[in-house]
């Protein structure tokens, strides 16, 4: 997998019911898993509770990179480092401590991760720079899959990098990530691509995480 652009399907639009099948389909061209959590709390909507989570974390070919779209968040984010995930992203509203969360989230081995809801402005959490791993700016609302890529967001996308910097600091965009839209992402300076609707629901998934792959990759021409 490039070490410069990640594709990160989520498996929100997958067929729970055959999970592993399911990721099976994706591992071999993917970087990562992406988990979404929900509680119907933060938002509305329910996924996974931590011991469904768990499962899919330990059973997984391919790291894990949980989404922790709950309430909070600050002891829950520690416990999916420990189960295993290999990023684990809070969010900025449901969280408490944010400086320590990241720090905890380190510390039990895993990549820390600050998410932003679209309302969310990215000014002000410039002091959190040195304790992310990774900045993730939603272009959707979060709690549903399937929803139209928020454009507007890439301003955000903009400012995030510029704050960034020359750090390795990875960058992702979630919602709405389609062959279509990938391509502005990119632009923006995103790096990290949760896709969803876009890969399960076509018709041959992996061949989808190949082809917005190509699609990021041609856009840094």
């Amino acid at each position: 997998m490039s070490s410069h652009l990640r594709i990160t399907p989520s498996i929100l639009n997958a067929d729970f019911s055959q999970l592993d099948s399911e990721i099976a389909k994706i591992a071999s061209v993917s970087d990562y898993i992406h988990l979404d959590v929900m509680d119907d709390v933060f938002v509305p909507n329910f996924t996974f509770d931590f011991d469904a989570a768990t499962k899919i974390i330990k059973s997984s070919p391919i790291p894990i990179d949980s989404h922790l779209m709950v309430a909070d968040v600050d002891q829950i984010a520690i416990d999916y480092a420990q189960a295993g995930s290999a990023s684990v992203t809070i969010h900025a509203e449901a969280t408490h401590d944010i400086r320590a969360t990241l720090k905890g989230i380190r510390f039990h081995g895993a990549r820390s991760a600050l998410a932003l809801k679209p309302g969310t402005e990215i000014d002000g959490y410039e002091s959190y720079v040195d304790e992310v791993d990774m900045f993730l700016i939603m272009t959707v609302e979060p709690g549903f899959g399937g929803q139209k890529f928020m454009e507007s967001m890439m301003e955000k996308v903009r400012r995030t990098r510029k704050l960034i910097g020359s750090r390795p600091i990875w960058l992702q965009v979630d919602g709405g990530i389609s062959l279509e839209t990938i391509e502005i992402a990119v632009e923006a300076g995103a790096d990290t691509f949760v896709a969803g609707s876009a890969v399960f629901k076509a018709e041959d998934p992996a061949q989808m995480v190949i082809a917005l792959r190509e699609r990021a990759l041609s856009s840094k021409l």
